[in-house]
C-alpha cells in the first residue's frame, strides 16, 4: 500500500533522463530566445507556468519596495541558473575558470 510519502519519493525518482524536474517540467533554464536583459524572468517564468510579466513585475517590485531585493534576486539567478543549452551556470564556469588558472 502506498502511503503518500511513498508516492512523492516515487515521482520525485522517476525523473527521466531527459532532465525533466520532478513537478513534470522543464528544468530551470534561461532561455535564448525572448529575453530582455539576461533571461532569468523568462527562465522562471517556463519553470513555474506562469506569465514572463508576473514575473517580471515581481521582480520590479522586489527591487523598489523590497529594498534593492529584486536586484540581488536578478542578478542570482543570472549567475546560478544555467543558460539554455549549457550544462553549467555563470557561477560554476567562474569557479572552474578560476581554478584552472589557479594551478
Amino acid at each position: 500500500m502506498n502511503t503518500p510519502t511513498d508516492t512523492n519519493a516515487e515521482a520525485i525518482s522517476s525523473e527521466t533522463d531527459e532532465g525533466t524536474s520532478a513537478h513534470g517540467g522543464m528544468p530551470l533554464r534561461r532561455p535564448v530566445g525572448g529575453r530582455m536583459l539576461a533571461g532569468v524572468a523568462a527562465g522562471v517564468a517556463d519553470y513555474l507556468g506562469v506569465d514572463v510579466m508576473i514575473v517580471r513585475i515581481v521582480v520590479a517590485v522586489l527591487a523598489i519596495v523590497g529594498g534593492g531585493a529584486g536586484i540581488v534576486l536578478y542578478l542570482a539567478g543570472w549567475l546560478l541558473i544555467p543558460e539554455e543549452g549549457s550544462d553549467q551556470s555563470l557561477a560554476a564556469e567562474l569557479i572552474a575558470s578560476a581554478s584552472a588558472r589557479s594551478r
